[in-house]
């Protein structure tokens, strides 16, 4: 048995007996009870996740994914594919949005080449972790955007990464990436799995003209109707429509679920991602957080579609992992108040009168 189906084996149900044990304690502190809204929901859900009432926090990862898509020649960016290594150099060097953020919040940064067109190991970028499947995937409109073992490798790599980040003692992490034209990739993966017409999925990405979207759906479509008759397997639509770093982004969400931790997810790339491990694995959706509503495409409805509810909404689009580094410290906070505060007995405080 090789690391994904052993991953997959070992994602159980989350523990509603710690759920109920955190509640109880969330009811005990000095406030109203209910009163501190949805942190309530966020803690009991952690406790859930990692089968402890404790709400112990051992510290939070981001786990950044970085790799090129074929699928850029078909003018769906507003950018050039060169960027991709311009920003993987960028956040190993600490000048992204991303960088920022974890030095603020103390959140070590795990940034890994899965397959970036140009091969930077021998500028020995600080921090950068190379698993590198490929020099990006091919073009997904036309073929295949990847083998399937290809796919199955990004996978694993997520999967490892996740390993290594809670042997580093992370007990939540972040995923995020970067890559030109993943916008694309991620849309036409939230078409096939959720159903949404292309035309209310695909966004503006890297901030393309309205001539842009109209070449983006129609890329998008192209590629649904060629790989149609595959659709139906996650790992064959994965190979057929995914990114290197989709599909370490799932590895991650499976990888952690697989060892009792959650996984906060980002924004529209993320949530292709998410939901391509919830695909694999139905029960691996109960150990994710999701960080917020982002402003690109139809986020908002793959959201709806999905069930959840993103615990920020600030109009963000950036991707980089930004959004769910800014909903990890909402996490945290929301651990820090329920480990923190004292109970109506400790304080010597009145109960409501019942």
């Amino acid at each position: 048995m090789n690391l994904l189906e052993q991953t997959l084996g070992a994602i159980r149900a989350v523990d509603s007996e710690a759920a109920a044990g955190a509640k109880a304690r969330l009811d005990s502190l000095t406030k109203p009870r209910g009163s501190l809204g949805d942190l309530e929901a966020i803690v009991s859900r952690y406790a859930a996740i990692r089968r402890d009432a404790t709400g112990h926090f051992g510290g939070g990862a981001l786990a950044v994914f970085v790799a090129d898509h074929g699928v850029a020649e078909e003018r769906v960016s507003a950018y050039p594919q060169a960027v991709t290594a311009e920003m993987l150099r960028n956040i190993a060097r600490g000048g992204a949005a991303i960088s920022v953020l974890a030095r603020r919040l103390g959140y070590r940064l795990w940034l890994t080449d899965v397959g970036v067109a140009i091969d930077t190991r021998a500028e020995h970028l600080p921090g950068v972790i190379y698993r590198r499947i490929g020099a990006g995937t091919r073009n997904l409109a036309s073929e295949c955007a990847m083998s399937q073992e290809d796919a199955r490798a990004a996978l694993e790599a997520g999967i490892e990464i996740a390993h290594s980040a809670i042997a580093d003692g992370a007990t939540l992490i972040g995923i995020g990436e970067m890559g030109i034209a993943n916008s694309t990739s991620a849309a036409a993966l939230l078409a096939a799995f959720t159903g949404i017409e292309p035309a209310r999925l695909v966004g503006r990405g890297t901030g393309v003209d309205d001539a842009g979207i109209e070449r983006k759906i129609a890329v998008v479509e192209r590629a649904l109707k060629l790989h149609h008759a595959t659709l139906t397997d996650p790992l064959v639509a994965l190979a057929a429509l995914g990114g290197f770093e989709i599909a370490a982004m799932a590895g991650v969400c499976l990888g952690s679920a697989s060892k009792g931790v959650p996984t906060v997810v980002d924004g529209f790339i993320a949530t292709a991602a998410a939901t391509v491990a919830g695909r694999l694995c139905p029960h691996a959706l109960d150990y994710m957080f999701f960080a917020h509503r982002s402003a690109e495409g139809g986020h908002a409805l793959v959201l709806e579609r999905l069930g959840v509810s993103p615990i920020l909404d600030l109009g963000m689009r950036l991707g980089e992992g930004s959004g769910a580094a800014l909903a990890m410290s909402v996490i945290e906070a929301a651990l820090a108040l329920y480990r923190e505060m004292a109970t109506f007995t400790t304080a010597g405080v009145s109960e409501k009168i019942e």
